[in-house]
């Protein structure tokens, strides 16, 4: 047979054989082991090679299919699995060059637009060649070709996205709408080939980047590389790179290509890019052309080195070129690549050492010069290239963004030494700098975010870089700054925050507010000026004052001050003599007073800030601090009285002068006096506080109120109480503007203030409480502070800052300041005053839903959000009379949505009776008079008692009503009930429970209500009866009502609702809320019937009558038979079980009690067991329970049913049958369900609920069985121990399930254990034992692990017999051992933190505290702390970085508590533990520029709360570390000089470590000085004088009190 085929090879080379069957001959041979050839392998590639050769040469003639044929058949070859196993065999099979440039060929066409139609199989033949090393040879093994192959590649790529730019794809978008359907539906079938042939050719792309790589890192000669990668690759690559990044191109890209795919292509680039161009080997190449100077750069010649001479010359003009790319792209490229450069030659060559560590950062800082200007800045002093162009206005955006990357780069390298500089390179770097910050400031582009992260990395550098141009930056980056994006809001506000604190660490604050004035005041558009201090700077602007010395503050308030005095004032002031001027040049000197104004206000609110935060003079204050206080703050009453003085002769002036050009131009005029009246006010109001202040805290401070002077020289009256009255009256300030729709709101607000203030110091003065006329004025002074014009009006955020209030915030701002002072205004509110404020609280709380407060933005304020803080604060309850106001308002709200709903039939007799008595019924606006006569009560009462006869809705009420009754009951429910008095209590508590009784919504028969329905409302209302029930004042409703009554009811009712629902209606998840509610109900009241002893037996026997009657139960019978709702059963089922657990609870009390629930629990028992019984068979047979599983009930609802019913006959029997061995009633049932638990609880995946419910049940089950000992509880007890095993290592057991289970199976483990036996016992001991294999855990076992880990956590706690207990602590240095061993091993796999290392820490932890005097070998306890050492704390998402550092936190609380005989010879140790907390705390509370650190923040500082706490408890325990708090300091020093902390985080340390240094003694203290280095030496300098001027003083002044 091989003869018959052996001349195929003459055939295939034969013209008169077709190309069709030379393919089919071919393709034969190929696969033939029949067919012999000699070389058969190597003979069929070359003849396709020469075939698709040939044609290309246009030697052959072929047709498309024929070539399409070849192609396919040369894939087909290069990637059979027989070709690899010719490899394998050793055998080669090599491909011709010109099938490598016939591929070259193919790619050359493609980047010029002639893509052929097999493009995709041309890839795949490149794909198959490079995969394989014996045929990939061809390229390899000359690298001019790879070369030339990775940058064909590249620009096939390019080519392929550029194809797809936005503007022709909207092209593309305008063209298919235009198309009919027929083409669209085309063009769908094609685009799975075009992404195809995308994907394609980017894994081909990737296999091409690795295969250069690979030959690159072969070749032998650098510089030949650098040459051939910057001659024909740099350009292709960085755009390639830059198409793969740019968010232009990315609907395109992340559509075709997969993100890995991306990833990877764009990481084998630069590998490139960094290992051809910036090798060691060209280090000197580099040094050569940037460190020359210019003598040497005269006499190198061009052949006195080999290589590249120029490396950077060569590399930036191919950067510069403008002929490799669209030229809208070069501009783009270039920027993006510069900063990749330089982070290349960063990681090369700027990590020198010793004397070459200088040298290594001058040869950076030269290079990133040289990348600056090829930014096209036009920078004096910046070598740049000739043909330089001006940025164009759409670059500066890339353009700023690559020179911040280069200015962070440069700051994290660390390449500027600033005394290096000077001292031995001529301030070379800083003049380079500051050349850069003069173009940026002299080209402010304030609408760009990069533009002020440039300046902040600039002053990041060195401060003085910005010096010259310091009033400039102000100018542009922060007081001229106009509106702007929320971006560029927050870059804007982290450069100013940096420049505040940098000036504040130079401790220069004055010197920058001093070029902040001049900014200011400068002549500018300030009408399109921002606010000068948002609530980000102003936040920032306060801790820089607090950490700034006060006389420093006090110099920044006197510039203020001056710069009012000298260059505002004159400018409003109109001097009398020149009255003609001002009439011919009115329209400029309105101008005038208008811009003089607005800066007028910036100052005054600047000053109102820095002297809010100036630290308070005390007592301990030097003298020269204080005298320059009082000399300041009599210096600022002069300007407050010119400007007050000006305001009202303005008044004046314009009351003589008649607008020409009507009252618009009026109004236009008068808006300068609001300013100057608004800041004249402001000043005013900062100076009484801070003199109130100053005068509270420090008895040396005198001064005098010239104010209050002038007053007492006019009048006999005291002279607070006449300004009082001058305040309120409109005295005090422009009569046209009091009090009026057009005085400003920030006016309006700032009188309040002051009245406020003025208020408080005759509160303060005995003699004045005691004159006649003062209470009157007293109550005009509080009407005036808080009426308000209008009600609240929309939802307008306010943050906080008085500056701030306009128009729209006025109305938040407001109802803070009355809100935060309701304490003392209290005193003298009228009841008019109080309906006011109760009105406005219930209306603010209705309309912003209490729900949404928590989105808005954090430190800001709204009505609703104040509103809602009152209600839930612990001061509104001390308010009797505004809060019961509120509850009354409350009440009429509720009673008129019911006299608006519609009655069924007639009117209740409770509404009947209101609506007689509504003359003597207070309104709304007058609520401080009871809403509720003894009348109406009754009535209510009557009506509630009827509700279960009538059977039907006393009031029908529309979804939007209901809605209403809901916002008012979420009110109630956020009241606290015990600040409720008695009359207040009942009538809410009965007028809802009535509403509960008598209310149904119109759209219950029709359908469900859109906010979840009827058991949405229902659950809310009885929740918040529940809360009610909880009141002090609520056994003052049970002489109203009985509280059987009350049970009865609400199960009626319940039922009845129920059974008013449809009878397909599910279980839904408000349904089980409603359940959930009611059975809280129950078990609250019965509760309180107990406790209170009630008339305990006629209300509990009440209402188990009523559940036991014939009447329910043949009722709950019938729904059963006729296959209804499950929902009445449901109800029943849970009342009684919540009625049974509480009398269950209540057993013992004494013997009468007991008597009379032991009967009840019999009689509920008995009806409990049928019930359920009688529900589990009709929901097996029915049919709805099979095809609608909603509609039945829970099987976690069942297992706590029946748990409650054993509990309740184990009761009964032990209370009544103490002495007789009697069976329980239900025992099959119980039978049946334990071996149901048994078989499903770890089977598969459960309901956390029905699991926790099972290990309650097999508690309970294996309490009820203890008694009978034998096999049958041998088997039992085994059962239990390995299904909860099972249970604990399920793997579909999440972290936060396994926290939910382990209550319910420390609970079972007690049973199991009380009265086990050592042979039971000792089973359970070896499951842990060999459950704590570490091999386990290596083999990635570590589920089971964990559950061996949980449960000696769980066992440690649990009351064991003597012997079991003698047993475990025996072992318990084995089980430590074992413990420790698995921490270290899993400390290795940070995956395994959260889930496994910190559970297994929690686990020592619990050991070591219920080990305390157990364990014998102190050496047993000390190797925890191994453990502990070895705990990862870096690279941790911050959850599971609190999980590891609370974790540590215990295990070490416990050593002090449980051990402290151990510390004493492992303080070294423990020390060394926490002091990685400190370090790992510190290291993570840094400030990190402009990351937001979010819901973040939180978690780091409860960590430093927790150091802090340690902190403490060392100090506690003075005895254990008598020989290291200095070292303890030391280590805290010396870690906080390396980073800035955020300031609440650095509180907390710093209060724990002044815990330590009240430890320290003088000689510690000058062991610190001496020892210290000089930079930690001035940290531990600033803490100790902090800690003697703060914390020693009042730990001494608290010692006097201390016995």
């Amino acid at each position: 047979m091989a003869a018959i085929y052996s001349g195929i090879h003459l055939k295939l080379k034969s013209p008169q054989t077709s190309w069709e069957d030379r393919l089919k001959l071919a393709r034969f041979a190929w696969m033939s082991s029949q067919c012999v050839l000699p070389n058969k392998e190597q003979v069929l590639l070359d003849w396709c090679s020469h075939a698709l050769t040939g044609w290309h040469s246009k030697k052959v003639e072929l047709s498309q299919d024929v070539l399409e044929g070849l192609w396919c058949y040369l894939d087909e070859v290069v990637h059979s699995r027989k070709l690899h196993s010719f490899f394998k065999e050793g055998k080669t099979v090599t491909l011709r060059l010109n099938m490598a440039q016939l591929l070259l060929d193919h790619l050359q066409d493609c980047k010029d637009g002639r893509q052929p139609a097999y493009l995709t199989t041309v890839l795949s033949v490149c794909l198959g060649i490079l995969s394989s090393p014996a045929l990939s040879s061809v390229f390899t093994t000359k690298y001019e070709l790879m070369v030339s192959l990775l940058a064909k590649f590249c620009l096939v790529a390019c080519h392929e996205i550029q194809k797809h730019t936005p503007i022709e794809r909207k092209k593309d978008t305008k063209m298919e709408n235009l198309q009919p359907e027929p083409d669209a539906n085309m063009e769908t079938i094609e685009e799975p080939k075009k992404k195809k042939t995308s994907a394609n050719l980017f894994e081909v792309l990737l296999q091409v980047l690795s295969c250069y790589i690979s030959v690159q890192r072969q070749q032998a000669n650098p510089n030949r590389v650098f040459n051939l990668v910057t001659n024909q690759l740099i350009q292709p690559l960085v755009l390639l790179r830059y198409l793969l990044t740019s968010q232009d191109f990315a609907p395109y890209t992340h559509f075709h290509i997969r993100q890995q795919l991306r990833r990877d292509v764009r990481n084998k680039i630069e590998s490139i890019l960094q290992l051809s161009l910036f090798s060691s080997e060209q280090l000197a190449s580099y040094k050569a052309e940037l460190l020359q100077t210019k003598e040497d750069s005269g006499k190198r010649g061009s052949g006195g080195m080999k290589g590249p001479l120029m490396p950077v010359s060569a590399l930036l003009s191919k950067l510069n070129a403008q002929d490799y790319c669209e030229p809208s792209l070069c501009y783009p490229v270039k920027s993006d690549t510069l900063s990749l450069m330089f982070k290349f030659f960063l990681e090369s060559y700027g990590n020198g050492k010793g004397e070459s560590e200088e040298e290594q950062r001058m040869l950076c800082f030269y290079f990133l010069a040289r990348l600056v200007a090829m930014l096209d800045l036009k920078a004096d002093g910046i070598s740049v290239p000739h043909e330089k162009k001006p940025v164009p206005v759409s670059s500066w955006s890339q353009t700023l963004q690559a020179l911040e990357s280069l200015f962070n780069q440069a700051l994290a390298a660390d390449i500027y030494n600033i005394a290096a500089d000077r001292i031995r390179h001529g301030e070379v770097q800083l003049i380079f700098y500051r050349t850069v910050a003069q173009t940026l400031l002299n080209e402010a582009q304030p609408s760009i975010p990069s533009w002020y992260r440039c300046l902040k990395a600039l002053l990041s550098l060195n401060h003085l870089i910005l010096e010259p141009d310091l009033e400039q930056l102000l100018s542009s980056a922060w007081v001229d700054a106009g509106n702007m994006e929320a971006n560029v809001k927050r870059a804007r506000q982290l450069m100013v925050c940096s420049l505040l604190q940098t000036y504040t660490k130079l401790r220069q604050l004055p010197h920058l507010f001093s070029s902040l004035l001049s900014a200011i005041c400068k002549p500018g558009l300030d009408k399109h000026r921002p606010p000068l201090l948002p609530e980000g700077i102003s936040a920032s602007l306060r801790t820089c004052l607090l950490d700034s010395s006060p006389s420093q503050v006090l110099e920044i308030c006197s510039l203020v001050l001056q710069n009012i005095r000298t260059n505002l004032l004159p400018h409003l002031v109109k001097e009398k003599g020149d009255g003609e001027a001002m009439e011919i040049d009115g329209g400029d000197r309105q101008q005038e007073r208008e811009a003089a104004s607005l800066k007028l206000s910036s100052l005054c609110q600047l000053l109102h800030v820095v002297l809010f935060n100036l630290k308070t003079l005390d007592n301990s204050s030097p003298i020269l601090l204080i005298r320059q206080s009082k000399a300041f703050m009599e210096e600022m009453q002069q300007p407050i009285k010119d400007l007050l003085h000006l305001s009202l002769n303005s008044n004046d002036t314009s009351a003589l002068k008649t607008p020409k050009k009507g009252k618009k131009k009026a109004l236009k005029a008068s808006l300068w006096e609001q300013r100057t009246q608004e800041a004249a006010l402001l000043l005013r109001y900062t100076w009484v506080e801070v003199d109130v202040l100053f005068h509270i805290h420090c008895s040396k401070y005198t001064t005098v109120d010239s104010f209050l002077t002038s007053t007492e020289e006019e009048s006999v009256a005291s002279p607070i109480l006449t300004h009082i009255g001058d305040l309120i009256s409109g005295a005090f300030v422009q009569t046209r503007l009091h009090s009026s729709p057009s005085c400003s709101p920030m006016s309006r607000l700032l009188l309040k203030l002051l009245t406020l203030q003025q208020i408080k110091k005759v509160l303060l003065d005995n003699a004045l409480l005691g004159e006649s006329s003062t209470t009157a004025l007293l109550k005009k002074a509080v009407r005036f502070i808080v009426e308000m014009e209008g009600g609240p009006v929309e939802e307008q955020e306010w943050d906080g800052q008085i500056c701030s209030v306009d128009g729209r915030t006025y109305p938040a701002a407001y109802w803070f300041v009355v809100v935060s002072n309701l304490p003392l205004l209290c005193l003298h509110l009228s009841e008019d005053d109080i309906s006011h404020i109760a009105h406005f609280l219930v209306v603010s709380l209705m309309h912003g839903d209490l729900e949404r407060v928590d989105d808005q933005l954090p430190g800001s304020l709204s009505f609703s959000s104040i509103s809602s803080q009152l209600a839930v604060s612990k001061v509104f309850p001390e308010l009797p009379s505004l809060f019961s106001a509120t509850v009354r308002s409350i009440a009429q709200r509720i009673v008129g949505v019911l006299r608006a709903g519609r009655s069924a039939k007639a009117l209740p007799s409770f509404l009947m009776v209101y609506e007689k008595e509504a003359g003597s019924v207070p309104s709304e606006n007058n609520v401080c008079r009871r809403v509720f006569s003894l009348t109406i009560i009754e009535a209510i009462v009557k009506d509630i008692s009827a509700a279960p006869k009538a059977g039907e809705a006393l009031v029908l009420l529309t979804d939007a009503q209901t809605k209403e009754l809901l916002n008012l009951i979420q009110i109630l429910t956020n009241l606290n009930p015990d600040g409720m008095n008695s009359e207040d209590l009942s009538s809410i508590f009965l007028l809802l429970f009535f509403v509960f009784t008598s209310m149904q919504t119109e759209q219950t028969v029709v359908g469900p209500l859109q906010s979840g329905g009827d058991p949405r409302f229902f659950g809310k209302l009885l929740r918040t009866l529940t809360c009610l029930l909880e009141g002090n004042g609520f056994p003052g409703i049970l002489k109203l009502i009985h509280g059987g009554t009350l049970l009865q009811t609400a199960l009626s009712s319940l039922l009845w609702h129920s059974s008013c629902r449809k009878p397909e209606a599910s279980i839904s998840s408000d349904w089980l809320d409603l359940v959930s509610a009611a059975q809280g109900f129950i078990k609250s009241l019965v509760q309180l019937i107990i406790t209170r002893n009630s008339s305990i037996r006629l209300n509990l026997d009440q209402f188990a009558s009523y559940v036991t009657s014939k009447e329910t139960v043949s009722r709950q019978n019938k729904q059963l038979s006729s296959e209804v709702s499950m929902l009445s059963v449901h109800i029943l089922l849970a009342s009684l079980t919540s009625f049974s657990q509480t009398m269950m609870s209540n057993l013992g009390r004494n013997k009468a009690i007991d008597q009379t629930l032991t009967e009840i629990l019999r009689r509920t028992t008995s009806l409990l067991g049928p019930t359920l019984e009688s529900a589990l068979k009709s929901q097996r047979f029915s049919s709805k329970a099979v095809t609608q599983p909603h509609c039945a009930l829970g099987q976690a609802f069942i297992v706590e049913v029946v748990t409650v019913m054993l509990q309740c006959e184990l009761a009964v029997l032990e209370a009544q049958l103490k002495n007789k061995q009697t069976a329980l009633t239900h025992m099959n049932l119980y039978q049946a369900i334990c071996q149901q638990i048994l078989r499903e609880m770890s089977s598969a995946s459960r309901p956390m609920d029905f699991l926790v419910c099972s290990l309650r049940f097999l508690s309970a089950f294996y309490k009820a069985k203890e008694k009978k000992q034998g096999e049958e509880m041998e088997e039992l007890y085994v059962q239990i121990i390995q299904n909860v095993n099972q249970l604990l290592k399920a793997p579909w057991l999440s972290l936060t399930d396994t926290a939910e289970l382990e209550p319910a199976v420390q609970e079972l483990l007690r049973h199991l254990v009380e009265k086990n036996t050592t042979r039971q016992f000792n089973m359970l001991l070896l499951m842990i034992r060999d459950g704590l294999d570490v091999s386990k855990l290596r083999a990635g076992n570590w589920k089971e692990v964990l559950s061996a880990v949980i449960t000696v956590k769980l066992l440690s706690s649990c009351l064991l017999p003597e012997t079991c207990s003698k047993a475990l602590w025996l072992i318990a240095p084995q089980i430590i051992s074992a413990m420790v061993f698995l921490v270290r091993s899993s400390s290795q796999d940070l995956s395994l933190t959260l889930p496994f290392t910190v559970p297994t820490v929690t686990s020592l932890t619990s050991l070591l505290r219920q080990g305390e005097g157990l364990i014998g070998n102190p050496q047993h306890v000390i190797q925890v702390l191994e453990a502990l050492q070895s705990l990862p704390l870096d690279h941790l998402s911050p959850t599971v970085y609190h999980s590891a550092f609370l974790s540590i936190h215990e295990a070490l609380f416990a050593f002090i508590k449980s051990h402290p005989q151990v510390i004493s010879k492992a303080a070294p140790s423990f020390l060394n533990v926490f002091y990685r907390l400190v370090a790992s705390i510190m290291l993570e509370g840094r400030q990190r520029g402009d990351t937001d650190a979010g819901a973040d923040s939180d978690v780091y500082l409860q960590c430093s709360r927790l150091a802090e706490r340690m902190y403490s408890h060392i100090a506690a325990t003075p005895e254990s570390f008598t020989a290291f708090p200095a070292f303890i300091v030391a280590q805290y020093v010396t870690e906080l000089q390396k980073v800035t902390l955020r300031p609440d985080i650095k509180l907390h340390l710093t209060e724990g470590i002044y815990c330590i240094l009240d430890l320290c003694m003088e000689q510690d203290i000058k062991f610190l000085r001496a020892g210290l280095n000089a930079g930690v030496r001035e940290v531990f300098n600033e803490l100790h004088s902090n800690y003697i001027h703060y914390h020693k003083t009042q730990r001494h002044g608290e010692d006097k009190y201390t016995v």
